[in-house]
Parts: structure tokens; sequence; C-alpha cells
């Protein structure tokens, strides 16, 4: 596979970019692989304007997966696949953070 533009990885129309720990410190690989597969799947299905990277450490050494949404800097712990459905329906698509899976909130800004 060859490498892609901006473009061709929807940055133009991206909205947010989605950071995935996959472990292995956090949280078992299989764990965290089975999440990054499912939230890959369920962005293009839902059609979700977003950029997603998959990260071994996001040095939080517990209670992973973790997910951080950008620009909204929302950290959230323990992602499952079936967290991250919700997750997809009330913020990425509803714009309001699960707030009993969150973790903390650190917007960046200028």
């Amino acid at each position: 596979m060859g490498a892609k533009t901006f473009e061709e990885i929807g940055g133009p129309a991206a909205r947010r970019h989605l950071f995935l720990c996959t472990g292995p410190d956090c949280c078992a690989p299989g764990q965290g692989l089975a999440t990054w597969e499912h939230l890959k799947a369920s962005l293009k299905e839902h059609a979700i304007p977003a950029l997603r990277t998959k990260a071994a450490c996001l040095r939080m050494c517990h209670d992973g997966p973790w997910l951080v949404v950008y620009p909204d800097g929302v950290w959230y712990a323990q992602v499952t696949p079936e967290r991250f459905d919700r997750i997809r329906r009330e913020h990425l698509e509803g714009g309001t953070p699960v707030a009993e899976w969150v973790r903390a909130v650190n917007p960046l800004v200028k």
C-alpha cells in the first residue's frame, strides 16, 4: 500500500482527530487492536468526518485502551468496541461527550 495524500485520507473534510492507544502497557494488545479495527470500520460505515491514528502509547499505562478526541481534548479510558459505539453516537455525531467515561478534558488552544 502506497503513501496517501492528505486529501486521500479525508483531511480536508475532517472535523476531529481520534487517537487510540492499543497497548501493550495500558491494555492487552488484542483488546486494543479489536477496538481499533471496530473504530476504523465504524467511522467508515457511519461516514464520520474524522482522522484516526493508532498509537502504541499515550503515556497512560493503565485503564486502556485510551481514546483521545481532538480538537475537543476529551480523554476516554477503557474503550471497548461497544463503548466506542456509544462515543460515536453521542460525542462524534451528537456533540456531547459520554461523561461517565471521560477521564480528562484538555482541549489544545492557542
